[in-house]
């Protein structure tokens, strides 16, 4: 979050979305520069239409846990199903089965950084990811991606960032081809 400032003081930008429940002391901060620039932002929102694409965010509720309140993302696109995990924990994962009927997910990015507090096994066989994208620094402290996750999503084609780079998802006519960039 701290980092946030950088976008906003070096692209336009005409909207900020911040996850549901109280702001942190670094949201509180980014809130003053967005007034100063008179940027409008919004906290907790249901949907975000692009075009005639539409992001749903799976808000289940306000929670203790700020990882929790981490927006959660749902793209259809071109019949394709997209789903963002923020950084969710496997409290939410359940509120998120409980209220959302998902299953079949194509592309899943995974919650936070493939811990082992998110992608428990009950969530990972209910929406049965084809392909599951892992955001992870090399060589982290916290050595994610856990290899219990790992374990959990082996029915699925993993692609994650401190071994594939980055990794980018085009479609055409004939369906979508998946790169990756080494790091």
């Amino acid at each position: 979050m701290g980092e946030a400032i950088n976008p906003i003081n070096n692209f336009k930008v005409e909207n900020v979305i911040f996850n549901c429940g109280e702001y942190n002391d670094l949201e509180k901060d980014l809130i003053k520069v967005l007034e100063q620039k008179n940027i409008n932002y919004y906290s907790c929102i249901n949907e975000l239409s692009i075009d005639k694409y539409k992001l749903q965010f799976l808000n289940t509720g306000v929670y203790d846990n700020e990882n929790d309140n981490s927006s959660v993302i749902y793209l259809n696109y071109k019949n394709y199903k997209f789903l963002f995990m923020g950084a969710a924990d496997v409290e939410r994962e359940k509120d998120i089965l409980e209220k959302y009927n998902l299953s079949n997910i194509d592309f899943i990015k995974i919650g936070h950084h493939g811990s082992n507090t998110s992608s428990n096994e009950e969530f990972i066989n209910s929406i049965n990811p084809k392909y599951s994208l892992i955001s992870v620094g090399k060589n982290n402290r916290y050595g994610h991606p856990k290899t219990s996750v790992l374990d959990i999503l082996s029915n699925s084609n993993i692609y994650r960032t401190d071994i594939d780079g980055s990794i980018e998802i085009k479609f055409n006519k004939n369906g979508y081809k998946i790169s990756t960039c080494p790091p």
